[in-house]
């Protein structure tokens, strides 16, 4: 039993710790991600999108917290009843996201009218971010990430069970940990420590990035320092408060910088163009069932060839459903809406991602929302770069006369283009925050707080 509690929480804590640092990675990212579930065409809880940021913090903090109690045997009852919890409320937004039907309606009241309208499915559940894109080509499904919820859940319950419900044996310390498992021992270290550092470079090895193999050893080496200094329940909480305390220094990192590893579509080194150029449509077939409102039958016509201009036909039935047949599933693109409009209406797309000499791109997301404290060392930026002819262009989805004012008001010398906000969140981390491109290809990319000087831009491109 000892030693299958050990490959419990092995597994337990070293899946918690990596999902946690790779949401705390990109902390923005993950609140994008809970504003979509909270939507009222989603979850129907738009009171808690303000509080969105809070809550991915909370959550990749707790993660990282558990993940390292597990391991340690922290609190354990405490520790076993959250992870319990979280498992089991992820198990269920991942099921509620595999179960979504598209063509779901959802009612809303309107000025005392009643009105249907499409509900909202999120298709990915964020559950590893955008890591699981980047480095192996494509997100979890939600049925496989529920599934993938199912499989902890089985080494969840042990450790549940056992650390609420087993009475300490003789030789167990009471009170350090719990009943059921305690605060661990030198023996509990010496397996307990290597193996979930063994697990936590195996998902290095999927992520493709060591940094949460040296994340866990740091966090495991100042709970052996803690460990030596103080005893019992003081240095339980001594470790809790030092890994929550390393935690947060790092989501401050990520959020007040960028993502220390970008595995999104426009990390720097990627080519937009290349990546546009290799995307494939999907050929699809639709087909409409109508029902005859006199005698109840139902019949199914070809999408692009139904009788829509027949007015008699019209009048006497009603649609009923929607089936797509999918003939080539296509291949999708990451950055298929990247598109820029100009004022005129003009795509110019094009255009740009095929300058040989270098763009920069000011991408302000929204105006109402941007950080305006960056401005000047971006006007500083801009006015040097269109001085050494560069092209110089704000992107924004916000429209033309709120950022008209906006760009008078900051006396910003270049024009803004628009495109989907959705884009410019996946883009970059920031409102607003620089963007150099050259030939189509992600040169550099830098936040709001981290604006460099021309010179600075110049070797991103030589």
């Amino acid at each position: 039993m000892k030693y299958f509690l050990w490959f419990c929480r092995i597994v337990v804590g070293g899946t918690f710790i990596v999902s946690g640092l790779v949401k705390a990675n990109d902390p923005l990212g993950f609140s994008y991600k809970l504003e979509e579930y909270f939507a009222e065409s989603a979850l129907n809880l738009p009171f808690l999108e303000p509080a969105s940021l809070f809550l991915a913090i909370l959550a990749c903090l707790a993660e990282v917290v558990l993940g390292f109690a597990v391991i340690v045997g922290g609190r354990m009852k405490l520790a076993t009843a959250c992870i319990l919890w979280l498992t089991l409320f992820f198990g269920w937004l991942t099921a509620y996201t595999a179960t979504c039907d598209p063509q779901g309606k959802y009612e809303v009241v309107v000025n005392g009218v009643k009105e249907l309208r499409d509900v909202t499915c999120v298709t990915d559940c964020g559950c590893f971010g955008d890591a699981m894109k980047g480095s192996l080509g494509r997100s979890l499904t939600p049925w496989e990430s529920f599934y993938k919820d199912l499989i902890l859940l089985i080494f969840v319950l042990p450790l549940f069970f056992v650390s609420w419900f087993r009475k300490p044996r003789p030789s167990e310390a009471a009170g350090e940990g719990g009943p059921g498992i305690a605060f661990n021992t030198g023996g509990d270290d010496k397996v307990l420590l290597p193996g979930a550092l063994i697990l936590v470079a195996l998902w290095c090895w999927v992520f493709g990035w060591a940094f949460f193999l040296w994340f866990t050893l740091t966090g495991l080496a100042g709970y052996l320092v803690i460990k030596r200094l103080a005893q019992g329940v003081k240095a339980e909480w001594l470790t809790a408060l030092w890994i929550t305390v390393f935690s947060l220094g790092f989501i401050w990192y990520c959020y007040a910088h960028l993502p220390l590893k970008d595995y999104r579509a426009y990390a720097v080194g990627k080519s937009i163009s290349e990546q546009k150029a290799l995307a494939k449509p999907p050929v699809n077939e639709i087909f409409l069932v109508y029902k005859d409102k006199s005698t109840g039958e139902e019949r199914e016509y070809p999408g692009n060839n139904y009788p829509w201009n027949d007015s008699v036909w019209v009048a006497t039935h009603e649609f009923v459903k929607q089936r797509v047949n999918v003939i080539d599933p296509g291949v999708p693109s990451q950055v298929q809406d990247f598109r820029l409009t100009d004022n005129d209406g003009v795509d110019i797309t094009d255009d740009v991602l095929a300058e040989p000499t270098p763009v920069l791109l000011i991408v302000v997301k929204t105006i109402g929302e941007a950080n305006t404290s960056c401005l000047p060392g971006i006007k500083t930026l801009t006015d040097a770069a269109s001085t050494a002819g560069w092209y110089v262009y704000g992107v924004t989805a916000t429209g033309h006369d709120e950022t008209e004012a906006f760009r008078h008001e900051h006396q910003l010398a270049f024009d803004f283009v628009t495109c989907d906000e959705i884009t410019l969140k996946t883009m970059i981390r920031s409102n607003p925050g620089v963007v150099l491109l050259k030939e189509g290809r992600v040169m550099g990319q830098w936040h709001c707080n981290d604006v460099p000087s021309l010179e600075e831009a110049k070797k991103s491109v030589e």
